[in-house]
Order: C-alpha cells, then structure tokens, then sequence
C-alpha cells in the first residue's frame, strides 16, 4: 500500500511541474533598435523590475535589432498574438487613428514631463481607451526618446525650411512620420532604421532625424558632417502590451506590469535627459559642425503647415489648447 501511494505521489508531481510551467506568463518583448540604444537598455529594467516584484510569475523574452520582428512589423506581431510587448509610437498610433496625428505635430510637446501629464489627464484616458477599443493593445507608459534633431552629409548651411528643399531627409515609412518630414521643408524618404547607416554611407539619403543618443547609439555621426539643432519634435513611445495578454492579467499583475514598465521609462528618461546635455561637445570634437538655425522660423512654417493640412481636420476640439495648458 505504502509503495502505491509513494508511486500515486510521484506521478502527480511529475504531472504537477510541466503544468506549472505552463502557468508562467510569456513576454515576448521585441524592438527594431540596437542594444547600446537607452530604450533598448529600459527593456532589462522591465524585466528585472518585473522578476523582482512578482518572482517567477512571468517568462520575460527581451528581442533587439528586430531579431524577431522587424520594424514596421513589430505593432502587427502584437495585434496577431505572436508577440506581446513592444514600443508603440504617436506616429503609428496616428496611422491607424487620424484624429490622434495632433500628438504627432511638430513642437506641440515641449518636455517628457508634458507627455506624463497628458497621459494622466482626462485627455490622456480618453486617447489609452479609444487606442485599446480600436488597436487591441495597451499603452502603459511613456519612454523620452529625446528631441529629434537634424543630422545630414555635406556642409550645406541650414538656417530655414527652405535650406532643406530637395535634402532626401530619411523618415519611418508611416504616414505621419513622412507627413513631419514634408512639413520640415525636406523631401522625405522612407528607409527602414536598420538600412539608415548604409543609406548615410552611400549618400541614398542626404539626412536622418534622430534624438542625440541615437545618432551616437547607432553610429551616424560616423557617416555624416553635421548636426543642425532644429529641436522640431519632443519624441516618446509607449511601452505597449496586446489586450489578449493584459486581459489574462489579474489586477495584480496588472499594476505591476505597469509599474515596471513606468520603471523602465524612468530610467530611460534620467539617461535620455543626461546624454543629451554631453553629445552637442561629443560630436564637435567627432568632427561634426553643431548649429542651431532660426528655430523660429522652423516652428512657425511647421505648425502652419500643420493647421493648413486637411489632418488637422480630423483633430479632437479644443485638444491642442488643453494639451499646451498642460505644459505650464
């Protein structure tokens, strides 16, 4: 009898442990950008995060230089289920909502601050719910990507948009990125990011728009002359997780998820913020002129051709004015 039971108990261990297993939550987190880059980084402190706070809860898979899914392609894996975080940006969100291409104007946010405020306004409830009813993911919290800045081959001398007419300035392939570009004065061209450094190299491009880091992470300053300072658009993207995995998620989980990943981005933004107040020296002593042009004139004919496009029609009343209030 003894032995029956000792075989009984055996056996329900062995079925007990891949059961388990099965039990632990997968993570998929997949990104396009190269591991040196700072939101690259953030994924770790996620997942260390994560771990700490709900031990061996969640199988955490980290995926860079879009080892699993390319860019343009990463958001689409979130919405099939075949991976379940990755970063969303205001751009492709303004894809798939045109209404939501306000976020997307230039010089409308003015610091990461502005973008957390936004988000926990009533304004920023209302866009999370409307992007999860319409694009089935979740947006858990806001990574400072930097201030987009300019950054061409050749010595021209850009002071105004006009300096930039016929410059093949490289955007992301979505609309609202390639909308940005035409609205800086630049004939934008749409160049995944893995292909920018060669496009640089080859002169396929004249130009890329990247925050500091980035230019440095990815190398571009190797391959380019100068930095001109426009300072057109505060960027960020959310730490985005498809319904499918957040509605499997206790309430628990949920808030420690979401609290790792506003860990994430804390760190990201104090790295972000610090980096960029050292690279202007940086790339100077690369050999690469820095110059600030008459950014006023940038944001005036930015913004006027912003309000002039039929986009702006789309865009919810009164949002821009609130938005702004938000700043101060």
């Amino acid at each position: 009898m003894t032995r029956h039971i000792l075989i009984a108990l055996a056996s329900s261990t062995m079925l007990s442990a891949p059961a388990f297993a099965q039990d632990q939550i997968e993570l998929k987190y997949t990104v396009p950008s190269v591991p040196s880059d700072i939101h690259t980084r953030a994924m770790q402190v996620f997942k260390e995060t994560l771990e700490t706070s709900m031990p061996d809860r969640f199988d955490i898979q980290l995926y860079d230089s879009g080892s699993l899914f390319a860019q343009g392609a990463d958001l689409d894996a979130l919405q099939r289920g075949n991976a379940e975080m990755t970063y969303v940006s205001y751009q492709l969100i303004a894809d798939a909502i045109p209404a939501y291409s306000l976020l997307t104007a230039g010089y409308l946010f003015q610091n990461p601050d502005h973008y957390e405020a936004f988000l926990a306004s009533d304004l920023g409830t209302e866009f999370k719910q409307t992007v999860s009813d319409e694009m089935d993911i979740q947006l858990l919290a806001p990574c400072y990507l930097g201030t987009r800045q300019l950054n061409l081959r050749g010595d021209k001398a850009i002071s105004t948009p006009a300096d930039l007419d016929g410059v093949k300035l490289r955007m992301p392939g979505s609309d609202a990125w390639l909308f940005l570009g035409e609205a800086l004065g630049a004939s934008p061209t749409p160049l995944p990011f893995g292909e920018v450094y060669l496009g640089l190299q080859t002169g396929t491009i004249d130009a890329q728009d990247n925050p500091l880091p980035t230019v440095e992470a990815a190398k571009f300053y190797e391959v380019t002359d100068q930095i001109v300072l426009t300072s057109h658009l505060v960027d960020a993207i959310n730490v985005a997780i498809n319904n499918e995995t957040w509605d499997k998620l206790n309430d628990d989980e949920k808030q420690a998820v979401t609290e790792a990943a506003a860990a994430s981005c804390e760190w990201n933004n104090a790295q972000r913020i610090s980096e960029e107040e050292r690279l202007s020296a940086f790339f100077e002593e690369a050999g690469l002129k820095v110059s600030t042009p008459d950014v006023d004139a940038f944001r005036s004919h930015v913004q006027q051709v912003y309000f002039d496009s039929p986009r702006s029609a789309d865009w919810p009343e009164g949002w821009v004015e609130k938005i702004n209030a938000l700043a101060d």
